[in-house]
């Protein structure tokens, strides 16, 4: 195991304690760096008040914050993707353009998924 990541070794509450700061550090580079990411948490700044507002039930509520939520967990994940392909090399490739539209896809899917439950709540 020596080719893994010397911060495997923490346990405990001091693992928790280190993942919670590195989670923060990637929110943080996400909304600095990434345009899309900053553009999906105005979305959820605004949406997820008014879920509060129009949702019929508390499941409906679940479901539409909780769709709102999973367009900011793809986009962050689709920006790792991206970030990874950049690192190895910003050189044009075929697999890194299916990568990155894949990536991007993924959000798209999520953003459709926040339309069909909104509506699907709200229109009964």
């Amino acid at each position: 195991m020596r080719d893994e990541s010397p911060f495997k070794g923490k346990t405990g509450l001091q693992r928790v304690w280190n993942a919670f700061h590195y989670s923060l550090a990637g929110l943080r580079a996400a909304y600095l760096a990434e345009d899309a990411f900053r553009q999906e948490v105005l979305l959820a700044a605004l949406l997820i008040p008014l879920a509060c507002l129009v949702a019929p039930d508390g499941v409906g509520l679940a479901l539409m914050i909780g769709s709102v939520l999973l367009v900011l967990i793809v986009e962050l994940l689709n920006s790792a993707i991206e970030a990874t392909v950049d690192r190895i090399s910003l050189d044009s490739h075929p697999l890194a353009k299916r990568a990155k539209d894949i990536g991007s896809a993924a959000v798209l899917l999520a953003l459709l998924d926040v339309l069909v439950i909104w509506a699907c709540v709200l229109l009964g």
